[in-house]
């Protein structure tokens, strides 16, 4: 039986070979359930190379390269035969995807209210604490009204974060960082050489930098940062920042799976998700989109849902009501809007209850911004991680019952505004309040699997 699985392993190589000539370096993803063993003998024979599990010790998802066609062309065609005689479940093509990305309108004017308060044993801008976003959704009054402050471990997939933020320094968690496979998750490693890696701007008189992440910082960082290389650095440290502004209390778990170009490989967001299960993350903060689904991120997010974690997603800033992904794995994600100061629909943001569960606000957002200093951005990435924050805040006040379902439910729990925002606009106190009351939403998540994405 095994000579004959060769033969017929080796007819497929030659069948393949010769259909298109030989590519660039290309990545795959491949899915097994054979272990290490079967990638290795499927790369013996197809002239790949193993690269590493993304999965941790699960053994059933690994990242290949090949700089040849066969395995490219195995992707189009002949997996079902390949399953049968290996065990591989399924070839993915690794690709690299972007960050979103949106304009700021405006200079929000908490970015000049630069006053120190005391905000959960930690020294912060008075801007930063009271803005409009923190009021409108009942936060202190969740806070205050149930004694809570958050708890468990948010890992945020992302750029990274300044590890030395002030603000941030005393509940962030290690990481890991994808993009260079080591340990840690500064931001500041993709732009060696600036100047303010170790500096606080508190005090400084700000100056402005319109860009992908638009940022309060001293002048002289402003000309470090100016052109595309950069256009996502801080990305990270903001959504970071938004967690920490709903939950002061909850540990932060940096992953970089981006980079500061605002790009990452769909790999490095499958290892970073097995990551945060295995490091015990409670909550996954993800503010990115595909436009497409994937067979590894469904089973990464499947494996996620199964350990407890609760998953939050930036549902899109393109202002569609088209599927993004992984917003719209219904039941499994909850996937976030944005709305303006005034509770309307944020021009940019998707909308509709295939990539919505509940909206949040995002418009001229201010959060916490590499070298010590603040920043302000629009953008569902900054809606999504107040809800990461809300979902830690609920777990702190009733441990019980804690997983992706009853979680949704309470959330659900919202202000009503548009049908086209599903269940309404982020209620801190209201959400809060029926989890500690058990009484969720009457619309429950899908019960859809995920095969039926």
């Amino acid at each position: 039986m095994k000579r004959r699985t060769t033969v017929l392993l080796a007819l497929i190589v030659l069948m393949l070979a010769s259909s298109r000539p030989a590519a660039a370096q290309n990545r795959f993803i491949v899915q097994t359930t054979g272990g290490l063993s079967s990638v290795l003998n499927l790369c013996n024979l197809l002239g790949c190379q193993v690269q590493g599990s993304l999965d941790g010790q699960i053994g059933k998802t690994y990242l290949v390269t090949s700089s040849g066609n066969i395995i490219a062309n195995l992707v189009n065609g002949v997996v079902n035969l390949t399953e049968s005689l290996l065990g591989i479940v399924s070839i993915e093509a690794d690709h690299v995807l972007p960050l979103p990305q949106t304009a700021l309108p405006s200079i929000p004017y908490g970015l000049y209210d630069n006053s120190p308060v005391n905000y959960y044993g930690t020294v912060v801008w008075h801007g930063y604490a009271v803005q409009p976003a923190a009021q409108i959704i009942r936060l202190q009054d969740a806070q205050n009204g149930f004694s809570i402050g958050g708890t468990g471990i948010v890992a945020l997939i992302d750029t990274g974060v300044d590890p030395n933020h002030p603000v941030l320094r005393p509940v962030l968690l290690q990481g890991y960082d994808f993009t260079r496979n080591q340990p840690g998750a500064s931001e500041w490693l993709d732009v060696s050489g600036a100047p303010i890696a170790n500096h606080s701007a508190q005090g400084e008189q700000p100056g402005y930098v319109q860009q992908s992440t638009a940022a309060v910082l001293d002048q002289s960082t402003a000309a470090v940062l100016d052109g595309s290389p950069y256009v996502a650095f801080g990305h990270g440290t903001m959504t970071a920042g938004l967690v920490h502004l709903v939950a002061p209390n909850a540990t932060l778990l940096p992953i970089k799976a981006f980079s500061a170009n605002g790009t990452g490989y769909l790999s490095n967001i499958v290892s970073a998700l097995y990551y945060a299960v295995q490091n015990h993350a409670n909550v996954v903060n993800m503010s990115f989109d595909l436009s497409s689904s994937s067979a590894s991120l469904q089973n990464a997010i499947s494996y996620a849902n199964k350990a407890g974690v609760v998953l939050v997603a930036a549902a899109g800033n393109e202002s569609t009501n088209v599927k993004v992904y992984p917003a719209a794995m219904n039941g499994y994600v909850v996937g976030i809007a944005s709305t303006s100061d005034t509770d309307k629909r944020s021009s940019f943001s998707n909308y509709g209850s295939a990539d919505v569960w509940i909206a949040a606000p995002g418009e001229n957002i201010i959060s916490t911004y590499p070298g010590g200093t603040y920043g302000s951005e629009s953008g569902t990435s900054f809606s999504s991680p107040i809800v990461a924050g809300t979902v830690a805040l609920m777990l702190s006040a009733k441990p019980s019952g804690f997983n992706q379902s009853q979680v949704a439910n309470a959330l659900a729990n919202a202000q009503v505004l548009t049908p086209d925002l599903n269940h309404g606009r982020l209620n801190v106190y209201q959400a809060v309040s029926a989890w500690i009351n058990g009484s969720g939403s009457t619309s429950s998540p899908s019960s859809c699997t995920l095969l039926c994405l």
